[in-house]
């Protein structure tokens, strides 16, 4: 799904298309409306999506497939991830924690979103991504799904996302955080600005202990 681009992705696009079962190049309405016009079209059990910087690791799908496979009650569950920059050296990992609501609502969404996949029933069921979120749509989508079924976490790197100045969510982090906010208002019932801030406190040091305990800093 290409937005009219003219940074040479067509061409790339072209050169493959004999492995793509569709493509299109045409002017959208942002990411979110390209994802869900994608969406529309796919017609596999299991979903998720890629970002044109981001790379799966060459075993990825084989081990999501198993674990859909082995666990039928699984709906939605997400792996770990490493940080590369634009040349594609690894800058560090991005080892996650299994979910957990409080640390997800009062720290941040810590969920990969490459590393993410889920079942078409659980997306279909919350009516798939809101397309009023430009940049926090997968977080919204995340809180959505985790409403119905409990994320699973799989301690497996799925995914390489790269990390540079002029990436979308690092370029307009103020929108980015306006969008977050909207989401997390509609679980957050605080009735004092110092509750929630005591909140986000225990949350970022629950979340590190974890880290360290599980060693996902190294």
């Amino acid at each position: 799904m290409d937005g009219g681009s003219t940074d040479g992705s067509v061409e790339i696009i072209q050169e493959f298309e004999n492995h793509i079962a569709y493509w299109v190049s045409e002017r959208d309405k942002g990411q979110t409306d390209a994802l869900i016009k994608g969406f529309s079209r796919a017609t596999g059990e299991i979903l998720a999506w890629l970002n044109s910087d981001d790379l799966y690791e060459p075993q990825t799908l084989w081990e999501v497939a198993d674990v859909f496979t082995r666990y039928p009650e699984v709906q939605f569950i997400y792996g770990d991830a490493l940080w590369i920059d634009t040349e594609g050296k690894v800058l560090k990992p991005k080892k996650e924690i299994p979910f957990n609501w409080f640390i997800w609502l009062y720290d941040h969404n810590y969920i990969p979103q490459p590393s993410a996949f889920w079942r078409r029933e659980l997306y279909e069921a919350v009516g798939g991504l809101d397309p009023r979120f430009d940049l926090a749509m997968d977080a919204d989508l995340w809180a959505r799904f985790a409403e119905r079924k409990k994320p699973v976490h799989i301690r497996r790197i799925w995914s390489r996302m790269r990390l540079y100045p002029e990436q979308k969510n690092q370029r307009l982090r103020a929108l980015s955080n306006q969008e977050d906010e909207i989401i997390r208002k509609r679980y957050l019932v605080d009735s004092f600005p110092f509750q929630r801030r005591l909140k986000r406190v225990a949350a970022k040091v629950a979340r590190v202990s974890w880290k360290l305990l599980w060693g996902c800093y190294w």
